[in-house]
């Protein structure tokens, strides 16, 4: 998890297209005489322009590159076919609603386990959860480390189960690990998370390396050797900056947003967007309200955290040796004060803001979904993709450009790095460096 999670409540009924596997996002569960029904303040929906952007849904394929539900499906061996526990919010049900034809389930290493040890042990543990799900619900998932795979899970109207850890310090300093984990079916890794490790410089962490050390660029060729894409989310400006200049695949940010539009540094400034197409890469965008307007969210989230700070440090001092439980109890404290949703178009002006600065080839979608919490009207969980589609025909995108933001920029990224490695070495562990660093 990638902020403390806040989650509203998932208590609206969605209701099932009879010619539709995925639900109506955003229809209010009908009301009733003990929960009379307040007026409407959103725009009537243009009905026609929604079947037609269900129509292409349906044709599409739907990639999403961050979902932290791993976290409880790790912790309390959540069944994805189950109701999601509070306060997370993927299943397989919603996942179908959603029109969703892959998913990237985030290997998500907290800190802790640098300072703690475990790291690695974690990752197992996550990699494990995943295999788990696709074994338990062979009719519905299939496991997938390819383009090709999520073409092939289209195809069979499955949904895709793909991994990418989230915080380079999760290999432990070693390329063999690196190597390992790939061979178990991670197809990404971002190089830090919010803690700079010991050979990269994260956006919000200690600047020590000036951006990537020689055994960070050591790993960014490791991993284009493997066919593994380099994902810069999380990373400085500097460490971004450099990984774009060492690798020869294209690199993604699989849950960034456009820093221009929301000024955190968890967000990518316009020049390395151009940066980013230049190398062929994605950026897949960050569903996270504080990412999307933080002028507004900002002030919001910081009286939220005055209010909650006595409930939070007793928590903190509880579980202070239980960094599993502590984010688990911290986030349902949240969900029990959630923010003011903010409008679904200010996500959708990220969306425009990246097509319009690194081009329309270069951008996708990475909600976060269960890693954050406070989220857009009408894009709250991953059974409401289609609102993505339906406003982007609003705003007179063509079918194509939608296609290439639901997936295919994404497909077309994976392939290349496919390629890269195909041409680089026919080995894993074979041709690849034993550096360590030993600490």
């Amino acid at each position: 998890m990638k902020i403390r999670p806040l989650l509203l409540s998932f208590t609206s009924l969605l209701l099932i297209i009879s010619s539709f596997s995925f639900a109506i996002p955003g229809r209010a569960q009908r009301a009733t005489k003990s929960a009379p029904k307040k007026p409407s303040t959103r725009s009537p929906r243009d009905e026609a322009l929604w079947q037609r952007a269900l129509a292409i849904h349906r044709r599409a394929i739907v990639v999403d590159t961050h979902n932290d539900i791993t976290t409880p499906m790790t912790n309390d061996d959540f069944d994805l076919g189950g109701t999601p526990p509070t306060p997370y919010r993927t299943n397989i049900a919603r996942m179908k609603q959603g029109g969703q034809t892959a998913e990237f389930f985030s290997l998500y290493i907290k800190p802790w386990y640098v300072a703690h040890g475990g790291a690695a042990r974690r990752t197992l543990d996550m990699i494990d959860a995943v295999y788990r799900a696709v074994e338990r619900h062979p009719k519905d998932l299939m496991f997938a480390t390819t383009a090709a795979d999520i073409r092939r899970a289209k195809r069979e109207g499955k949904i895709a189960c793909l991994m990418g850890i989230e915080g380079g310090h999760a290999i432990e300093n070693s390329l063999p690990t690196l190597r390992e984990f790939y061979r178990l079916g991670v197809r990404y890794m971002t190089l830090t998370w919010n803690n700079t490790n010991d050979w990269a410089d994260a956006g919000r962490g200690e600047k020590k390396h000036n951006g990537l050390s020689d055994f960070g660029k050591e790993v960014v060729r490791e991993m284009n050797r493997l066919g593994m894409l380099i994902d810069v989310s999380h990373v400085s400006d500097k460490t971004m900056s450099d990984a774009l200049d060492v690798s020869t695949a294209p690199v993604i940010a699989s849950h960034s947003s456009a820093r221009a539009l929301s000024n955190v540094p968890r967000n990518i400034p316009d020049d390395l967007l151009r940066k980013i197409a230049k190398n062929g890469g994605v950026v897949q965008i960050n569903f996270y309200s504080y990412f999307i307007d933080s002028k507004t969210v900002g002030p919001q989230s910081d009286e939220r955290g005055q209010k909650l700070r006595a409930q939070q440090e007793a928590l903190t001092q509880k579980y202070r040796d239980d960094p599993e439980r502590l984010s688990e109890e911290s986030d349902k404290l949240e969900a029990q004060n959630p923010l003011p949703p903010l409008p679904l178009s200010k996500l959708i002006d990220h969306i425009d803001h990246v097509a319009k600065v690194a081009g329309i080839d270069h951008v996708g979608l990475g909600p976060d979904f269960d890693g954050a919490n406070d989220f857009p009207q009408g894009a709250r969980d991953v059974s409401m993709f289609p609102n993505i589609t339906y406003e982007l025909l609003k705003r007179g995108y063509s079918e194509q450009a939608i296609r290439k933001i639901l997936g295919e920029n994404l497909l077309r990224v994976m392939a290349k790095a496919e390629l890269v490695a195909r041409r680089t070495s026919r080995s894993i562990s074979g041709g690849g460096s034993t550096k360590r660093i030993n600490k």
